[in-house]
Protein backbone atom coordinates (compact mmCIF):
# COMPACT_ATOMS: atom_id res chain seq x y z
CA UNK A 1 0.00 0.00 0.00
CA UNK A 2 1.52 3.56 -0.94
CA UNK A 3 2.60 5.83 1.99
CA UNK A 4 1.28 9.26 1.81
CA UNK A 5 2.43 12.20 4.29
CA UNK A 6 0.27 15.61 4.44
CA UNK A 7 2.10 18.63 5.36
CA UNK A 8 -0.78 21.24 6.56
CA UNK A 9 -1.75 23.25 9.04
CA UNK A 10 -5.57 23.45 8.24
CA UNK A 11 -7.16 20.73 10.38
CA UNK A 12 -10.43 20.25 8.58
CA UNK A 13 -8.43 20.13 4.99
CA UNK A 14 -6.00 17.14 6.38
CA UNK A 15 -8.76 15.15 7.95
CA UNK A 16 -10.98 15.61 4.25
CA UNK A 17 -8.14 15.00 2.62
CA UNK A 18 -7.32 11.41 4.94
CA UNK A 19 -10.07 10.09 4.37
CA UNK A 20 -10.81 10.99 0.28
CA UNK A 21 -7.15 9.09 0.04
CA UNK A 22 -7.74 6.07 2.47
CA UNK A 23 -10.59 5.90 0.07
CA UNK A 24 -8.39 5.34 -2.73
CA UNK A 25 -6.38 3.06 -1.53
CA UNK A 26 -3.72 4.87 0.47
CA UNK A 27 -1.87 4.85 3.35
CA UNK A 28 -2.40 8.21 5.10
CA UNK A 29 -0.07 10.06 7.84
CA UNK A 30 -0.27 13.78 8.74
CA UNK A 31 1.62 16.66 10.27
CA UNK A 32 0.67 20.08 11.36
CA UNK A 33 3.83 22.24 10.69
CA UNK A 34 6.94 21.56 8.78
CA UNK A 35 8.79 20.35 11.82
CA UNK A 36 7.00 17.41 12.47
CA UNK A 37 6.07 16.53 9.17
CA UNK A 38 10.67 16.34 8.97
CA UNK A 39 10.45 14.24 12.34
CA UNK A 40 7.68 11.66 11.18
CA UNK A 41 9.86 11.03 7.79
CA UNK A 42 12.84 10.47 9.38
CA UNK A 43 10.78 7.91 11.42
CA UNK A 44 8.98 6.33 8.69
CA UNK A 45 9.74 7.74 5.26
CA UNK A 46 6.33 8.14 3.28
CA UNK A 47 6.21 7.30 -0.27
CA UNK A 48 4.89 10.76 -1.52
CA UNK A 49 4.78 14.26 -0.05
CA UNK A 50 1.48 16.41 0.15
CA UNK A 51 2.70 19.86 1.39
CA UNK A 52 1.14 23.42 1.74
CA UNK A 53 3.22 26.50 1.19
CA UNK A 54 1.71 28.17 4.25
CA UNK A 55 2.98 26.82 7.39
CA UNK A 56 3.43 28.27 11.19
CA UNK A 57 7.09 28.28 11.81
CA UNK A 58 8.81 26.79 9.37
CA UNK A 59 7.19 28.01 6.09
CA UNK A 60 6.26 24.85 3.36
CA UNK A 61 9.83 26.30 0.82
CA UNK A 62 12.00 25.87 3.42
CA UNK A 63 10.42 22.77 4.74
CA UNK A 64 10.27 21.77 1.33
CA UNK A 65 14.34 22.29 0.95
CA UNK A 66 15.00 20.34 3.99
CA UNK A 67 12.87 16.79 2.73
CA UNK A 68 14.81 17.23 -1.24
CA UNK A 69 18.20 17.57 0.62
CA UNK A 70 17.59 14.56 2.99
CA UNK A 71 15.81 12.47 -0.12
CA UNK A 72 15.94 14.08 -3.32
CA UNK A 73 13.79 11.08 -5.19
CA UNK A 74 10.92 11.54 -2.76
CA UNK A 75 8.36 13.33 -4.90
CA UNK A 76 6.54 16.46 -3.23
CA UNK A 77 3.49 17.87 -4.39
CA UNK A 78 3.21 21.69 -3.25
CA UNK A 79 -0.32 22.73 -2.25
CA UNK A 80 -0.51 26.55 -2.74
CA UNK A 81 -3.33 29.92 -3.07
CA UNK A 82 -2.77 32.59 -5.57
CA UNK A 83 -0.40 34.82 -3.00
CA UNK A 84 2.02 32.17 -2.50
CA UNK A 85 1.95 30.30 -6.31
CA UNK A 86 5.88 32.42 -7.20
CA UNK A 87 7.18 30.48 -4.00
CA UNK A 88 5.61 27.45 -5.95
CA UNK A 89 7.34 27.94 -8.78
CA UNK A 90 10.15 28.40 -6.85
CA UNK A 91 9.87 25.00 -5.14
CA UNK A 92 9.19 23.38 -8.37
CA UNK A 93 12.31 24.92 -9.98
CA UNK A 94 14.34 22.95 -6.98
CA UNK A 95 12.62 19.60 -8.12
CA UNK A 96 9.25 19.55 -6.76
CA UNK A 97 6.74 17.42 -8.16
CA UNK A 98 4.12 19.73 -8.78
CA UNK A 99 2.11 22.57 -7.35
CA UNK A 100 -1.51 22.76 -7.17
CA UNK A 101 -3.66 25.79 -6.17
CA UNK A 102 -6.23 26.16 -3.50
CA UNK A 103 -8.87 25.11 -3.73
CA UNK A 104 -8.50 22.46 -6.38
CA UNK A 105 -10.57 19.74 -7.81
CA UNK A 106 -10.35 16.44 -6.68
CA UNK A 107 -10.00 14.39 -9.74
CA UNK A 108 -7.42 16.76 -10.69
CA UNK A 109 -5.15 16.44 -7.35
CA UNK A 110 -5.67 12.39 -7.58
CA UNK A 111 -4.19 12.71 -11.24
CA UNK A 112 -0.99 15.01 -9.96
CA UNK A 113 -0.64 12.67 -6.81
CA UNK A 114 -1.05 9.15 -9.19
CA UNK A 115 1.57 10.96 -11.98
CA UNK A 116 3.78 11.87 -8.54
CA UNK A 117 3.60 8.08 -7.13
CA UNK A 118 4.64 6.70 -10.66
CA UNK A 119 7.78 9.26 -10.87
CA UNK A 120 8.68 8.37 -7.66
CA UNK A 121 8.34 4.65 -8.25
CA UNK A 122 10.58 4.90 -11.41
CA UNK A 123 13.11 6.74 -9.40
CA UNK A 124 13.65 4.61 -6.04
CA UNK A 125 12.33 1.28 -7.54
CA UNK A 126 15.94 -0.47 -9.15
CA UNK A 127 15.68 -2.29 -12.33
CA UNK A 128 18.40 -5.23 -11.98
CA UNK A 129 19.98 -6.83 -14.87
CA UNK A 130 21.66 -10.17 -13.41
CA UNK A 131 19.09 -12.47 -14.83
CA UNK A 132 18.41 -13.92 -11.58
CA UNK A 133 15.18 -15.80 -11.92
CA UNK A 134 14.23 -16.06 -8.36
CA UNK A 135 14.41 -12.04 -8.26
CA UNK A 136 11.09 -11.24 -5.74
CA UNK A 137 12.05 -7.75 -4.37
CA UNK A 138 12.54 -5.93 -7.49
CA UNK A 139 12.03 -5.09 -11.06
CA UNK A 140 14.27 -7.43 -13.36
CA UNK A 141 15.21 -7.75 -17.01
CA UNK A 142 15.35 -11.22 -16.99
CA UNK A 143 16.86 -13.12 -20.15
CA UNK A 144 20.32 -14.81 -21.06
CA UNK A 145 19.99 -15.13 -25.45
CA UNK A 146 21.72 -13.20 -27.53
CA UNK A 147 19.68 -10.60 -28.39
CA UNK A 148 19.05 -9.89 -24.64
CA UNK A 149 22.94 -10.14 -24.21
CA UNK A 150 22.85 -7.20 -26.93
CA UNK A 151 20.31 -5.02 -25.21
CA UNK A 152 22.72 -5.07 -22.07
CA UNK A 153 25.54 -3.97 -23.94
CA UNK A 154 23.58 -1.31 -25.06
CA UNK A 155 22.37 -0.10 -21.77
CA UNK A 156 25.83 -0.54 -19.80
CA UNK A 157 27.55 1.52 -22.42
CA UNK A 158 24.83 4.38 -23.07
CA UNK A 159 23.69 4.84 -19.00
CA UNK A 160 26.87 7.40 -18.15
CA UNK A 161 26.82 9.29 -21.25
CA UNK A 162 24.82 12.51 -21.70
CA UNK A 163 23.29 10.99 -25.17
CA UNK A 164 19.96 10.97 -26.46
CA UNK A 165 18.33 7.21 -26.32
CA UNK A 166 15.56 6.32 -28.89
CA UNK A 167 14.45 2.31 -27.25
CA UNK A 168 11.97 0.73 -29.70
CA UNK A 169 9.98 -2.33 -29.48
CA UNK A 170 6.40 -3.87 -29.29
CA UNK A 171 4.01 -3.72 -26.80
CA UNK A 172 5.07 -5.50 -23.91
CA UNK A 173 8.92 -6.09 -24.58
CA UNK A 174 9.79 -4.17 -21.64
CA UNK A 175 10.92 -0.38 -23.09
CA UNK A 176 10.06 1.24 -19.53
CA UNK A 177 12.43 -1.22 -18.06
CA UNK A 178 15.22 -0.40 -20.25
CA UNK A 179 14.72 3.49 -20.03
CA UNK A 180 14.80 2.80 -16.18
CA UNK A 181 17.75 1.05 -16.14
CA UNK A 182 19.80 3.58 -18.14
CA UNK A 183 18.70 6.48 -15.20
CA UNK A 184 19.33 4.32 -12.40
CA UNK A 185 23.16 3.27 -13.99
CA UNK A 186 23.23 7.03 -15.25
CA UNK A 187 25.32 10.20 -14.09
CA UNK A 188 21.91 11.86 -13.50
CA UNK A 189 20.68 9.06 -11.45
CA UNK A 190 20.35 11.35 -8.14
CA UNK A 191 18.56 14.14 -10.51
CA UNK A 192 14.91 14.34 -11.02
CA UNK A 193 13.62 11.77 -13.73
CA UNK A 194 9.85 13.09 -15.18
CA UNK A 195 7.90 10.94 -17.01
CA UNK A 196 5.74 12.16 -20.29
CA UNK A 197 2.72 9.78 -21.69
CA UNK A 198 2.98 11.39 -25.54
CA UNK A 199 -0.36 9.98 -26.44
CA UNK A 200 -2.19 10.03 -22.56
CA UNK A 201 -1.62 13.58 -22.70
CA UNK A 202 -3.94 15.32 -25.00
CA UNK A 203 -2.44 17.52 -27.98
CA UNK A 204 -4.20 20.93 -26.43
CA UNK A 205 -2.38 20.15 -22.93
CA UNK A 206 0.60 18.26 -23.75
CA UNK A 207 2.95 21.82 -24.97
CA UNK A 208 1.97 23.40 -21.75
CA UNK A 209 3.00 19.84 -20.04
CA UNK A 210 5.84 20.05 -21.53
CA UNK A 211 7.49 23.86 -21.93
CA UNK A 212 4.85 25.70 -19.13
CA UNK A 213 3.91 28.98 -19.94
CA UNK A 214 3.16 32.85 -18.93
CA UNK A 215 0.96 34.17 -17.16
CA UNK A 216 -2.19 35.68 -19.33
CA UNK A 217 -0.69 33.07 -22.67
CA UNK A 218 -3.92 32.18 -22.79
CA UNK A 219 -7.42 32.05 -21.51
CA UNK A 220 -7.67 30.11 -18.23
CA UNK A 221 -3.58 31.22 -17.85
CA UNK A 222 -3.76 33.19 -14.49
CA UNK A 223 -0.32 32.35 -13.49
CA UNK A 224 2.33 31.23 -14.47
CA UNK A 225 3.54 27.41 -14.52
CA UNK A 226 6.62 26.27 -15.11
CA UNK A 227 6.71 23.14 -17.53
CA UNK A 228 8.49 19.75 -16.91
CA UNK A 229 11.23 20.25 -19.20
CA UNK A 230 12.55 23.06 -17.13
CA UNK A 231 11.47 21.35 -13.95
CA UNK A 232 13.49 18.17 -14.41
CA UNK A 233 17.15 20.31 -15.01
CA UNK A 234 20.01 18.92 -14.75
CA UNK A 235 17.99 15.25 -14.31
CA UNK A 236 16.35 12.95 -17.26
CA UNK A 237 12.74 13.19 -19.17
CA UNK A 238 11.43 10.23 -20.46
CA UNK A 239 8.76 10.97 -23.61
CA UNK A 240 6.84 7.88 -23.96
CA UNK A 241 5.34 7.08 -27.15
CA UNK A 242 7.57 9.51 -29.28
CA UNK A 243 5.97 8.18 -32.07
CA UNK A 244 2.51 10.18 -31.32
CA UNK A 245 3.85 13.52 -30.09
CA UNK A 246 1.89 16.13 -32.32
CA UNK A 247 3.76 17.38 -35.76
CA UNK A 248 3.71 20.61 -34.23
CA UNK A 249 5.29 19.94 -30.49
CA UNK A 250 8.62 17.71 -32.71
CA UNK A 251 9.75 21.30 -33.85
CA UNK A 252 10.00 22.06 -30.16
CA UNK A 253 11.67 19.17 -28.94
CA UNK A 254 14.20 19.59 -31.73
CA UNK A 255 15.01 23.00 -30.41
CA UNK A 256 15.49 22.08 -27.04
CA UNK A 257 17.88 18.70 -28.14
CA UNK A 258 20.08 21.17 -30.74
CA UNK A 259 19.64 24.28 -28.41
CA UNK A 260 19.37 22.82 -25.01
CA UNK A 261 17.12 25.87 -24.99
CA UNK A 262 13.51 26.47 -24.99
CA UNK A 263 10.46 28.96 -24.50
CA UNK A 264 7.44 28.97 -22.21
CA UNK A 265 4.24 29.43 -23.77
CA UNK A 266 3.23 32.98 -24.27
CA UNK A 267 7.28 33.90 -23.16
CA UNK A 268 9.78 35.73 -25.61
CA UNK A 269 12.73 34.78 -22.98
CA UNK A 270 14.84 31.67 -23.95
CA UNK A 271 15.40 29.63 -20.96
CA UNK A 272 18.62 27.40 -20.97
CA UNK A 273 17.89 23.67 -19.51
CA UNK A 274 20.00 20.60 -19.09
CA UNK A 275 18.15 17.76 -19.16
CA UNK A 276 19.17 13.97 -21.16
CA UNK A 277 16.22 12.80 -23.34
CA UNK A 278 15.14 8.90 -23.42
CA UNK A 279 12.28 8.37 -25.59
CA UNK A 280 10.47 5.21 -26.47
CA UNK A 281 7.76 4.06 -29.18
CA UNK A 282 6.75 1.25 -30.84
CA UNK A 283 5.47 3.09 -33.99
CA UNK A 284 7.49 2.31 -36.96
CA UNK A 285 9.10 5.88 -37.16
CA UNK A 286 10.32 5.63 -41.33
CA UNK A 287 6.80 4.78 -42.45
CA UNK A 288 5.82 7.73 -40.24
CA UNK A 289 8.36 9.55 -41.82
CA UNK A 290 7.44 8.85 -45.29
CA UNK A 291 3.84 9.91 -44.41
CA UNK A 292 5.02 13.55 -42.96
CA UNK A 293 3.56 11.92 -39.56
CA UNK A 294 7.34 12.90 -37.91
CA UNK A 295 10.41 14.90 -38.77
CA UNK A 296 13.06 13.75 -40.28
CA UNK A 297 15.83 15.99 -38.28
CA UNK A 298 14.25 14.92 -35.04
CA UNK A 299 14.32 11.01 -36.14
CA UNK A 300 18.06 11.53 -36.49
CA UNK A 301 18.93 13.80 -33.43
CA UNK A 302 16.59 11.38 -30.77
CA UNK A 303 18.38 7.83 -32.30
CA UNK A 304 21.83 8.88 -31.43
CA UNK A 305 22.10 5.42 -29.86
CA UNK A 306 18.87 3.32 -30.29
CA UNK A 307 18.39 0.15 -28.29
CA UNK A 308 15.86 -2.60 -30.26
CA UNK A 309 14.05 -4.68 -27.29
CA UNK A 310 13.45 -7.81 -29.17
CA UNK A 311 10.13 -9.62 -29.50
CA UNK A 312 9.66 -12.73 -26.70
CA UNK A 313 9.00 -14.95 -30.11
CA UNK A 314 12.62 -13.65 -31.47
CA UNK A 315 14.19 -14.50 -27.61
CA UNK A 316 12.61 -18.20 -27.13
CA UNK A 317 15.65 -19.73 -25.23
CA UNK A 318 14.37 -17.28 -22.49
CA UNK A 319 10.95 -18.08 -22.05
CA UNK A 320 11.68 -20.76 -19.19
CA UNK A 321 13.70 -18.45 -17.26
CA UNK A 322 10.99 -15.86 -17.34
CA UNK A 323 8.70 -18.14 -16.64
CA UNK A 324 10.35 -19.26 -13.44
CA UNK A 325 11.19 -15.26 -12.31
CA UNK A 326 7.15 -14.75 -12.95
CA UNK A 327 6.55 -17.29 -10.77
CA UNK A 328 8.54 -15.92 -8.18
CA UNK A 329 7.23 -12.49 -8.28
CA UNK A 330 3.98 -13.24 -8.69
CA UNK A 331 3.70 -15.38 -5.96
CA UNK A 332 5.64 -13.45 -3.61
CA UNK A 333 3.18 -10.56 -4.48
CA UNK A 334 -0.10 -12.75 -3.87
CA UNK A 335 1.38 -14.20 -0.52
CA UNK A 336 1.31 -17.39 -2.03
CA UNK A 337 3.74 -20.68 -1.53
CA UNK A 338 5.77 -20.83 -4.98
CA UNK A 339 4.44 -24.41 -6.49
CA UNK A 340 6.85 -24.90 -9.06
CA UNK A 341 6.14 -25.42 -12.89
CA UNK A 342 6.84 -28.86 -14.42
CA UNK A 343 8.99 -29.28 -17.80
CA UNK A 344 6.10 -29.85 -19.85
CA UNK A 345 4.11 -26.56 -19.11
CA UNK A 346 7.70 -24.78 -19.99
CA UNK A 347 7.87 -26.75 -23.38
CA UNK A 348 4.14 -25.81 -23.72
CA UNK A 349 5.06 -21.95 -23.10
CA UNK A 350 8.30 -22.41 -25.60
CA UNK A 351 5.50 -23.43 -28.37
CA UNK A 352 3.55 -20.06 -27.93
CA UNK A 353 3.58 -17.71 -30.42
CA UNK A 354 3.52 -14.79 -27.57
CA UNK A 355 1.88 -11.77 -29.12
CA UNK A 356 1.72 -9.84 -26.23
CA UNK A 357 5.35 -10.62 -25.51
CA UNK A 358 6.52 -10.82 -21.85
CA UNK A 359 3.68 -8.51 -20.88
CA UNK A 360 1.31 -11.66 -21.70
CA UNK A 361 3.87 -14.32 -20.40
CA UNK A 362 3.84 -12.36 -16.97
CA UNK A 363 -0.02 -11.75 -17.31
CA UNK A 364 -0.63 -15.76 -17.99
CA UNK A 365 1.82 -17.03 -15.50
CA UNK A 366 -0.30 -14.97 -12.83
CA UNK A 367 -3.59 -16.37 -13.62
CA UNK A 368 -2.44 -19.77 -13.92
CA UNK A 369 -1.05 -19.08 -10.10
CA UNK A 370 -4.34 -18.24 -8.64
CA UNK A 371 -5.90 -21.02 -9.89
CA UNK A 372 -3.42 -23.59 -9.17
CA UNK A 373 -3.77 -25.87 -6.19
CA UNK A 374 -0.28 -25.74 -4.82
CA UNK A 375 1.02 -28.32 -6.64
CA UNK A 376 3.76 -27.77 -9.36
CA UNK A 377 1.69 -26.22 -12.60
CA UNK A 378 0.83 -28.62 -15.31
CA UNK A 379 0.68 -28.36 -19.12
CA UNK A 380 -3.18 -28.63 -19.03
CA UNK A 381 -3.43 -25.79 -16.41
CA UNK A 382 -0.90 -23.66 -18.55
CA UNK A 383 -3.06 -24.81 -21.76
CA UNK A 384 -6.51 -23.92 -19.96
CA UNK A 385 -5.23 -20.38 -19.49
CA UNK A 386 -3.71 -19.99 -22.65
CA UNK A 387 -7.05 -21.02 -24.50
CA UNK A 388 -9.39 -18.93 -22.56
CA UNK A 389 -7.01 -15.72 -23.40
CA UNK A 390 -7.81 -17.07 -26.83
CA UNK A 391 -11.30 -17.30 -26.80
CA UNK A 392 -11.85 -14.47 -24.90
CA UNK A 393 -9.88 -12.53 -28.10
CA UNK A 394 -11.76 -14.33 -30.45
CA UNK A 395 -15.37 -14.02 -28.72
CA UNK A 396 -14.94 -10.01 -28.84
CA UNK A 397 -13.76 -10.38 -32.43
CA UNK A 398 -16.99 -12.61 -33.18
CA UNK A 399 -19.24 -10.68 -31.75
CA UNK A 400 -18.18 -7.22 -33.86
CA UNK A 401 -18.12 -9.25 -37.22
CA UNK A 402 -21.61 -10.62 -36.31
CA UNK A 403 -23.10 -7.67 -35.99
CA UNK A 404 -21.53 -6.12 -38.79
CA UNK A 405 -22.50 -9.10 -41.06
CA UNK A 406 -26.17 -9.18 -40.14
CA UNK A 407 -26.45 -5.37 -40.97
CA UNK A 408 -24.50 -5.79 -44.25
CA UNK A 409 -27.04 -8.91 -45.36
CA UNK A 410 -29.77 -7.40 -44.74
CA UNK A 411 -28.81 -3.98 -46.71
CA UNK A 412 -27.19 -6.44 -49.61
CA UNK A 413 -30.70 -8.26 -49.82
CA UNK A 414 -32.91 -5.00 -49.95
CA UNK A 415 -30.89 -2.65 -52.28
CA UNK A 416 -29.47 -3.00 -55.57
CA UNK A 417 -26.86 -0.90 -56.98
CA UNK A 418 -24.00 -1.53 -59.76
CA UNK A 419 -21.58 0.37 -57.67
CA UNK A 420 -22.29 -1.38 -54.28
CA UNK A 421 -18.93 -2.66 -53.68
CA UNK A 422 -17.62 1.22 -53.93
CA UNK A 423 -20.65 2.70 -52.36
CA UNK A 424 -20.14 0.02 -48.43
CA UNK A 425 -16.55 1.04 -48.86
CA UNK A 426 -16.93 5.07 -48.77
CA UNK A 427 -19.53 4.77 -46.34
CA UNK A 428 -17.74 2.66 -43.91
CA UNK A 429 -14.55 4.60 -44.53
CA UNK A 430 -16.91 8.16 -44.34
CA UNK A 431 -18.19 6.56 -40.97
CA UNK A 432 -14.55 5.55 -39.41
CA UNK A 433 -13.63 9.14 -39.95
CA UNK A 434 -16.39 10.78 -38.40
CA UNK A 435 -15.98 8.60 -35.44
CA UNK A 436 -12.29 9.50 -35.16
CA UNK A 437 -12.84 13.38 -35.42
CA UNK A 438 -15.90 12.82 -32.60
CA UNK A 439 -13.53 10.80 -30.21
CA UNK A 440 -11.17 13.68 -31.12
CA UNK A 441 -13.43 16.63 -30.42
CA UNK A 442 -12.98 17.38 -34.21
CA UNK A 443 -9.34 18.32 -33.67
CA UNK A 444 -8.18 17.00 -37.40
CA UNK A 445 -5.16 16.60 -36.56
CA UNK A 446 -5.23 14.31 -33.79
CA UNK A 447 -7.69 12.33 -35.90
CA UNK A 448 -5.14 12.27 -38.43
CA UNK A 449 -3.29 10.33 -35.80
CA UNK A 450 -5.68 8.04 -34.72
CA UNK A 451 -6.45 6.85 -38.32
CA UNK A 452 -2.57 6.61 -39.37
CA UNK A 453 -3.33 9.33 -42.02
CA UNK A 454 -1.24 12.59 -42.95
CA UNK A 455 -3.43 15.62 -42.05
CA UNK A 456 -3.92 16.62 -45.53
CA UNK A 457 -5.16 12.61 -46.57
CA UNK A 458 -7.47 13.43 -44.28
CA UNK A 459 -8.73 16.85 -45.23
CA UNK A 460 -9.34 15.46 -48.64
CA UNK A 461 -10.89 12.42 -47.32
CA UNK A 462 -13.30 14.94 -45.47
CA UNK A 463 -13.64 16.69 -48.61
CA UNK A 464 -14.41 13.48 -50.35
CA UNK A 465 -17.35 11.93 -48.33
CA UNK A 466 -18.86 15.47 -47.81
CA UNK A 467 -18.22 15.41 -43.46
CA UNK A 468 -19.67 18.41 -41.48
CA UNK A 469 -18.47 18.49 -37.92
CA UNK A 470 -21.34 19.65 -35.69
CA UNK A 471 -18.63 21.74 -33.88
CA UNK A 472 -15.63 23.14 -35.59
CA UNK A 473 -13.88 24.80 -32.53
CA UNK A 474 -10.74 22.69 -33.30
CA UNK A 475 -11.20 21.64 -36.73
CA UNK A 476 -8.24 23.93 -37.97
CA UNK A 477 -5.75 22.51 -35.21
Amino acid sequence: MSSILIIDDDDQLRKSFEKLLIGEGYSVQSAASGESGLAMIRDEPPELVILDMRLPGMNGLETFEQINKSDPKLPVIIMTAYGTTETAIEATKKGAFDYVLKPFEIPDMLSVIRQAHDAGRFMRSPVNMDGHADETSHDAIIGKSAAMQEVYKAIGRSSPTDATVLIRGESGTGKELAVRAIYQHSLRADKPFLVINCVAIPETLLESELFGYEKGAFTGAAHRRVGKIEQADGGTIFLDEIGDMPIGLQSKLLRLLQEKSIERIGGRDTIPVNVRIIAATNRDLEAAISDGRFREDLYYRLKVVTIRLPPLRDRIGDVELLADYFLSRHAAMENMENPGITKKAKKLLDGHSWPGNVRELSNVIQKTLIFNRGAPILDEEISRVLADENTAKSADKRDSDQILREFLRHELKNKSNEKMFDYWVDRFAGVVIMEALNITGGNRSAAAKLLGLSRPTLHSKIEKYGIVLETSANADK
